[in-house]
Formats: structure tokens, sequence, C-alpha cells
């Protein structure tokens, strides 16, 4: 079991912590967390039990990233409430439909700690704000504001990224 997902746990550790080590840690530390509570998962409700065990284990990893980042890197997040400020749109294609895959999470990793979490709890986990800032203990404006903050810089980073301008109408 260890074999089989470990390489998907990597890939969701590494798109919360910026290194290998940390990563791999948090990995370790889930699949612990898996074996110690194997006894809890349920695999009579349903016929597909890999794809059953797999999504429990993604949210066992997901948490344990969160936990991770609550304790040592999430003492950054900003509070004040900042009204969002949206109104960006595109000529033509975006710049994400000139990024690969890998060069999309790089992206994404290259954000803060805070901005990274909250950005992949809401964008790629599908957490409303108000689940966010619960599992945070931020306020549900603050989960706001710093997805904003995510996506303005990661558009940043992906103009930096690539020689493609995003259109930003004045």
């Amino acid at each position: 079991m260890y074999h089989a997902m470990h390489g998907y746990a990597m890939k969701i550790c590494y798109r919360y912590v910026n290194k290998l080590e940390e990563a791999e840690e948090l990995v370790n530390e889930s699949f612990i967390k898996l074996f110690r509570n194997i006894g809890q998962f349920d695999d009579r409700r349903q016929a597909d039990t890999e794809a059953l065990l797999k999504g429990w284990f993604k949210k066992i990893v997901v948490n344990t990233c969160i936990d991770y980042l609550r304790k040592s890197h999430l003492k950054l997040v900003s509070r004040e409430t900042v009204p969002e400020v949206e109104s960006f749109s595109d000529i033509q294609e975006n710049g994400l439909d000139r990024l690969s895959y890998r060069e999309i999470i790089e992206a994404i990793r290259k954000l803060t700690p805070v901005y990274r979490t909250v950005f992949n709890l809401f964008v790629i986990e599908g957490l409303t704000h108000e689940e966010i800032a619960e599992q945070l203990g931020i306020s549900v404006g603050a989960s706001k504001s710093n997805l904003s903050k995510a996506r303005h810089n990661l558009r940043k980073i992906i103009m930096q990224q690539t020689d493609y301008k995003i259109y930003v109408p004045s």
C-alpha cells in the first residue's frame, strides 16, 4: 500500500510545502495516521474499495499538511479583511493555456505558505471560504483576501515564467 500510494501523497504534500524533505516527512506522517486508523475505514460502502481508500487517504494527507502549516508557517496569516478585487479579464488565450501541469504546480509552489495553502484548499480541494476559515482558524474575510492575493501573485509568477502578457483593464 505504501509503494502504491506514496507518489500520490507526495504530489499532494508538495503542493503545500516547498522542501522535498518536509513533503516526505508529511507523507510518512500521513501513512502512520492511515495505518493507525485503518480499522475505522469502512470498505463495505461501495464496490470500489481502492477509490474509497484513496479518497480517505487524500483527506488524511491534506489535513496532515494543514496541521503542519498551522503549527509552523501560518502564523503569518493576514487577519485583515480586504475587499476582493477580481476584475481581471483575458483577451484570447490566457497564460495557463501555455503552461504545462509541472509549470503550474511550480508557480503555485512559489506562493507564500499562507497563500499557497488557501489557494490549494479553495481551488484544488474545493473547500468553501467558510470551511477554510474553520480549518485554518482565520476569518472568512481573511480567507477571501488571501485567495485574492494568491491569485494576483500567481498571475505575476506566470507572467514572469512566460513571455505572455495577461490583459488587465484599467
